[in-house]
């Protein structure tokens, strides 16, 4: 496994991470087997995030008597020194642990990127608590440019964690300004959120470029573990077929598709969109039609249940049109 410095940090942690998403899936001891195939085949990078369920309380079962093994990261939407308190206290007692290596202020916006730095917001938190000794690092994750672009001009920000994969590439520039402030960068969505079905050809286009310092792609079976690695430590160029099929898949795939981040949720009517979303892909691109429209009629709340109130695209980090877009799920599933 290759290792590289985490930016300013100087965390060495491996290039390929573990996503803590997925392990909701499963259970304690599950996680607990997906964390000791890591150890034994060189993944030290974990990350999880206090809005993941139960993923930081299955990480820290599952690090019982390996914790030092692992550089451990997580994240919060607090956007007050009081919740960010809270919710550091919060991360500590399910990790089992009394440090957390890195801890990022979770996707704010323009103005709540404000109110984190202002008297009284969670910064204050953050850099009380590393004086504490109870994180090392500060970090933040973002959604837009926009954010990752302010971020960069920010001295606390340590490391910025964005999406960059086959069909998500708009942050590729600010990317290379993280390497030359020195700000590591951490790639989320790899899948694009689970739209992309080649994981191997997705892992083997990020590890192409020398700006990333670690990828996490979210994992909850052993096999992934092993085919992930084998990817990302394949430096061989890309080939004329694999550029091919990176071509095919953005003209199917486009921008204007669901991530399944699920900031959406909740609906007011009680819709589970990304699972829309999903079965939307499995019936449209995937030669799952029959199978697609099955699980489609069993769904309680359908695309034609939407009511019109627009509070899941307030929500989503993506800008999507998630009334236009339900109202062709509609179309196409019939109700």
């Amino acid at each position: 496994m290759e290792y590289r410095t985490l930016g300013k940090t100087g965390l060495k942690i491996s290039r390929m991470g573990f996503g803590g998403i997925p392990i909701q899936k499963i259970d304690e001891e599950g996680t607990k087997k997906l964390l000791h195939t890591m150890m034994k085949r060189g993944i030290n990078y974990i990350d999880s995030a206090r809005g993941y369920t139960v993923s930081e309380q299955y990480i820290g079962y599952g690090l019982e008597g390996i914790r030092d093994k692992f550089v451990l990261a997580t994240k919060s939407m607090a956007r007050t020194k009081e919740a960010m308190a809270a919710d550091i206290e919060t991360s500590l007692k399910n990790f089992r642990t009394d440090y957390i290596d890195l801890y990022q202020v979770h996707n704010p916006s323009m103005e709540q990127l404000d109110q984190v730095q202002a008297a009284g917001g969670a910064l204050e938190a953050l850099q009380e608590a590393r004086a504490a000794g109870k994180i090392e690092h500060i970090g933040l994750t973002a959604h837009s440019v926009e954010v990752f672009a302010r971020a960069l001009e920010l001295d606390w920000v340590e490391t910025v964690m964005f999406p960059y994969n086959i069909v998500e590439t708009q942050g590729e520039a600010l990317m290379a300004k993280c390497r030359e402030k020195n700000v590591g960068f951490i790639c989320m969505k790899p899948m694009a959120g689970g739209a992309l079905e080649d994981a191997r050809l997705a892992m083997r286009f990020i590890g192409r470029n020398e700006n990333v310092s670690v990828v996490i792609p979210g994992m909850y079976d052993v096999r992934e573990i092993d085919q992930n690695i084998e990817a990302i430590e394949d430096a061989s160029p890309l080939t004329e077929a694999e550029r091919a099929k990176l071509d095919v898949i953005r003209r199917e795939l486009g921008t204007q598709f669901c991530r399944r981040c699920n900031y959406c949720q909740p609906c007011t009517a009680g819709i589970a969109i990304s699972g829309i979303f999903v079965l939307e892909g499995y019936l449209n691109r995937y030669g799952l039609g029959d199978w697609a429209k099955q699980r489609y009629a069993a769904m309680g709340k359908k695309a034609g249940d939407c009511v019109g109130c627009g509070a899941c695209e307030k929500r989503c980090p993506y800008q999507l049109p998630i009334r236009q877009m339900l109202a062709r799920c509609k179309d196409e599933f019939g109700a």
